[in-house]
Parts: structure tokens; sequence; C-alpha cells
């Protein structure tokens, strides 16, 4: 009987071995739901690009420029991918120095599949950051939409890439000069939002207002469009700001959980304010709530609790409406599809607010950040002031350097001729409708 056991031990011992592919000790260090949950969230990021904001700023525009906004949404991906890949990612969280990283990653030199980042492959890290750099020069196109050249705007965006929202993601994410000062930015309130509102605010006052503007009406083509984009948003926000903890776990729950709320509370506040005062709430406005609320609270996710979700999203309902308001009809500055005052400012606004309900002992209102005490709430208050003022002014100051060398290469805008007659037929010889 013991010789017959030890036979069958042996027998197993030796299919063991004929096992292909036994687990390393680095394999062994992957975490596989953490991976699994940030595949999910990284699918989810692009979701929110292509289609989700292609719909959204397709339905915004007029007929004759529908082709040419999810045009340059598609193009933007692709060739963020491919500037991403060669050397972007090394810019950005190479080791370097403060300001910027260096080469040591260019075309993912030296990363295999078991390298890690964290617990994650860093493949895998490489492509969710990937497409936080293909939603944020996506975004600026709403500031220029309908009267930019289609080579204009991929050299635009192709540049601004890599001089504008390359160094700031190594400022904040990359072990830069920001994040040793302690700012917090979960999903990318300076990162993502300030640089995109800022850079078409920019791009909105230097091409000029699109013909007739102010006074010709230039409403929507398709609000259904828009609200199928705006829905694709809002799910995929959950990749965006819950993907940012990295992990599968507490962190990333409550951060979708307070993304969610702050959207809703941004979505009623936005109608209710149309409702009081034009007696009607507007789809338009329902929906460009939910994206301010979504866009305000990317900064504070991962460090504010439900109660000051609650209290952001309605901040943001409201300041980035009367934000919107005060740009077209005081300033009259043609920001197109209202980039600035609802990324830019509600950016600014979330940045801020970070500061402010991270505090664990407010209440129904605490956060998961530092200790409260209105000397350290001071001080977290500073370091937020100070970012949101660095990207602010840097962001300014490269994109009008940018647009006048593209301006002087190419040209930045169709001539009165090709604006009249639409982008879809002059810059791209087809019709998004036939009928």
């Amino acid at each position: 009987m013991p010789l017959m056991i030890m036979r069958k031990l042996a027998l197993w011992g030796a299919l063991l071995l004929l096992i292909p592919g036994m687990v390393s000790a680095e394999e062994a260090a992957i975490n596989g739901a953490n991976t699994a949950w940030i595949l999910s969230a990284t699918a989810l990021v692009l979701f929110m690009t292509l289609p989700g904001l292609a719909l959204f700023y397709g339905g915004l525009v007029r007929s004759k420029n529908v082709l040419s906004v999810v045009m340059q949404c598609f193009s933007i991906a692709a060739m963020s991918s491919i500037v991403w890949f060669v050397f972007g990612y090394s810019l950005a969280f190479g080791e370097g120095n403060a300001l910027i990283g260096d080469f040591s990653k260019v075309m993912l030199v030296g990363i295999g599949k078991e390298t890690l980042a964290g617990d994650i492959p860093e493949s895998l890290f490489m492509l969710f950051q990937m497409t936080f750099a293909i939603i944020t020069p996506a975004l600026v196109v709403g500031g220029f939409a309908e009267r930019m050249k289609f080579s204009a705007m991929l050299l635009f965006s192709a540049i601004w890439l890599v001089l504008v929202y390359v160094p700031i993601t190594h400022w904040v994410w990359g072990g830069g000069w920001l994040s040793s000062m302690g700012l917090y930015d979960f999903a990318g309130g300076v990162v993502v939002h300030i640089t995109a509102g800022v850079g078409a605010l920019v791009a909105a006052i230097v091409l000029g207002p699109r013909r007739g503007f102010p006074v010709t009406a230039m409403p929507p083509h398709s609000l259904v469009m828009t609200a199928t984009g705006a829905g694709m948003l809002w799910v995929g926000w959950y990749g965006f700001n819950g993907g940012s903890a990295l992990a599968a776990n507490g962190d990333a729950a409550m951060a979708m959980l307070v993304t969610h709320i702050s959207a809703a509370a941004g979505a009623i506040t936005w109608g209710a304010i149309e409702w009081k005062r034009y007696g009607k709430p507007s789809a338009l406005g329902t929906l460009t709530g939910v994206i301010a609320g979504l866009g305000t609270i990317t900064p504070a996710s991962g460090f504010v609790g439900p109660g000051g979700a609650l209290v952001i999203g309605v901040m943001a309902g409201f300041v980035c409406y009367f934000a919107t308001s005060y740009i077209k009809r005081v300033l009259k500055i043609d920001d197109s599809l209202d980039v600035f005052p609802v990324h830019g400012v509600g950016g600014i606004l979330g940045t801020l607010m970070a500061g402010v309900f991270s505090a664990t002992t407010l209440g129904v209102f605490s956060g998961y950040g530092y200790a409260d005490g209105i000397e350290t709430m001071m001080e977290q208050f500073g370091v937020q002031l100070v970012g949101v003022v660095a990207g602010v002014v840097y962001t300014a100051l490269i994109t009008y350097g940018i647009l006048k060398l593209v301006d002087y290469l190419l040209g930045l805008r169709v001539s009165e001729e090709d604006e009249i007659e639409g982008l879809d037929v002059n810059q791209h010889g087809e019709r998004g409708y036939t009928m």
C-alpha cells in the first residue's frame, strides 16, 4: 500500500513538471483583481472619447460640421496614442526631474509582460494613462469647433500634447514639483480639465468667433446625439475616476459613488436655475450640468465623501452655469461648446474644493485627506491654489505660442466661404447626412 501511494505521488509530481508557464516570482506579484479592474477602467475611459465625446460634441455643432468634429476626435485619438507610445509616456512618467521626465521608457523599452507598476502590469498602467492623453486634447476641440483647418488642428493637438499635457502630467502624477508639494488631484482637475479648458479658451480668442456670432443663433443640430454622448461620458467617468485608484478597493468604490452624486447634483442644479429663470428646464442645460458635475468632482473624487460630493455638484451646476453665460454674453468669447466654463471653471473649482472637503472631521461632509483644523485646511487650500495658478498660467502661455506657430506654418482658420459651406464638405469631402 505505501508503495502504491508513493507511485501516485511520483506520477502527480511528474505531471506538475509538465505544466507549461509555471508562475514566476514576478508574475505572482501581479494582483489579478486590480489588473482586471484597470483593464475594464481603461476601456471605459477610451469609451468616453470614442464614441462618447465624439457624439456629445457632434450633436452640439451644426449639421454641416458634425463629421468634422467626429473626425477630429477619432484623429486625435490615433495621433495621441502614437505620440504617447513613442515618447510621451516616458516624458510624463520617466524619473527625470521636477519639471519633466526622461527618455528611459521611449517606445516602452525594457517594459515586458512581467514588468510591474505597483501590482499591475506597467503596460496596462501606460495604456490607462494613454486614454487620458487622448481625451484631454480632444476636449480642446470644443473651443474652436466649426472654424479650424483639419491640418492645423492635427498639428496643434500634437504639439499641445507634448508641450502642455505631458509636462503638467509629470508635475502632478509623475513625481514632479506639484506632486512633491502634496497637490490633491486624484483624476485630473489640473492635468485634464484645467489644461483642456484654458487651452480651449485661448484657442477661441486667437481664432476669433464663428461667422455670425453672437447675433446669429447656432443651436445644436441634434440634442438626441448629444444626450447619447453625455450618457456615455457619465458611464465612462466611472472608469475615469474609479480607475484612478489603480486598485479594486474601497478608494475606487468611493470615487465612483461621489462621481455619480456630483453628476446628479450638477444636472439638477443647472436644470433648476433654468426652470427658475426661463420657466422651463432645457435638455441641453441638464446635460451640461451633468458634465459640469463630473468634471468638477474629478480632482476631489479620491479625497471627499458623499456629503462633500453633493456640495461640490451643486456648486458645479451653479458656478459653471453663470460662467457659461458670462463668457458668451458679457465677454462675447465664442468658446463654441463651452469647454472653459464647464471643464476649465469646473476643474478650478473642484481642485480648490478638494483642499476643503478632504478634511476628515467635517461631520457628514468628511473626506479622506487630512485631520481637520483651520491651519491645515488653509495650508492644503494654498497648495491647491498653487496648482491651479500653475496650470492656468503655463497652459495659457504655451497654448498661445503653439497657436501662433501653427498659424505661421499652416494658417489656423478656414476661409469665410469654407466656413459657410461647412467643414464636412470642404475639409473631408463628405456629408454627415444625405437627406
